[in-house]
């Protein structure tokens, strides 16, 4: 027998890493190899990339306002003008650990590719450990619908108990076609189930074309899909038969983690890097369309049941 009561209801607590952890790796379409560090940061940090290759120059925030390019990825760029690109895999990883405070330091110009997913950055933060610090989080609830389009590709973000993803691609590809993924919530098991280790692609017809314009130097079935004709040149395989599409949810986990913990469903069909981000400054441009929320819908009723007897006070 078990008896139920509800606690006051409490804000989640931002979080932080318990220690500083690294590694080193190649930038996925810089092609040079760099390391980077996960440090601990005190609350009301925010996510902070610091060029370490760079001294002197300033810290460049993980925001939406800091977004200068998003061809083939995210670069974020500071006020003096040093850049970091492809951020939005360690930023996915960052988002489903629910690190509201890092500082990460790059000793190059893009973060390390290591496999082309999240996995490998999950797992460092794991192996860092996490840490609840003394300031509530700070959630941006989405209070109405907002749409952005490109095209024939859109992205929307709607209101939602917590944060949800529901992605369509639709490539003419043999091997692609149309994928879809929807996570009602996505959180830490969620995520490590069904998107860290989805990996980047590309196809091996614009390899040459992408190098001629200084991108993918870095590539290599050791860090990314590569989709041939009719069949996938890694020895391996895919990680599951919609691969692409879980990659594609993944990178809108990144971007839109850029405006920090989000209450909203984002809906895409075709999304990039481009439209996750102008979806962002197209709910900030509306102050109707978001609040700043420290007790998110979804955590303001905690409830706890325990054995009767252990409330009596017995053994």
């Amino acid at each position: 027998m078990s008896l139920s009561f509800q606690l006051a209801p409490e804000p989640p607590l931002q979080r932080s890493l318990k220690t500083a952890i690294g590694c080193v790796g190649v930038g996925l379409h810089s092609g040079v190899k760099s390391a980077l560090s996960l440090r601990p940061a005190p609350a009301d940090t925010g996510i902070v990339f610091v060029r370490e290759d760079l001294p002197g120059t300033a810290p460049i925030p993980a925001t939406v306002g800091h977004v200068a390019d998003t061809t083939r990825c995210t670069q974020l760029k500071g006020a003096d003008g040093a850049a970091v690109n492809t951020v939005e895999h360690v930023m996915a990883a960052l988002a489903a650990w629910g690190i509201d405070n890092a500082i990460i330091t790059v000793a190059g110009p893009e973060v390390p590719a290591l496999d082309g997913s999240a996995r490998d950055f999950g797992f460092l933060i794991g192996c860092a450990g996490v840490v609840e610090q003394d300031q509530p989080r700070r959630f941006v609830e989405v209070l109405k619908p907002v749409t952005v389009h490109h095209g024939d590709r859109w992205a929307r973000l709607v209101p939602h108990a917590a944060f949800a993803v529901d992605m369509t691609i639709d490539f003419d590809h043999p091997l692609i076609g149309v994928q879809h993924i929807a996570l009602p919530r996505v959180d830490l098991a969620s995520f490590n189930r069904e998107l860290a280790a989805a990996r980047t692609f590309g196809f091996a017809e614009d390899v040459v074309d992408l190098r001629a314009k200084g991108l993918a130097l870095g590539g290599s079935l050791d860090n990314a899909v590569v989709v041939a004709h009719d069949h996938v040149l890694n020895p391996g395989g895919l990680r599951w038969p919609d691969e692409f599409v879980r990659h594609k949810a993944l990178d809108a986990v990144g971007d839109l983690y850029l405006a920090g913990p989000l209450l909203g469903r984002v809906e895409a069909k075709g999304s990039g890097h481009m439209l996750h981000v102008k979806l962002l400054r197209e709910l900030f441009a509306d102050p109707a369309a978001w609040r700043y929320a420290d007790f998110p819908e979804a955590a303001a009723t905690v409830t706890r049941s325990l054995p009767v007897m252990a409330q009596q006070g017995a053994d």
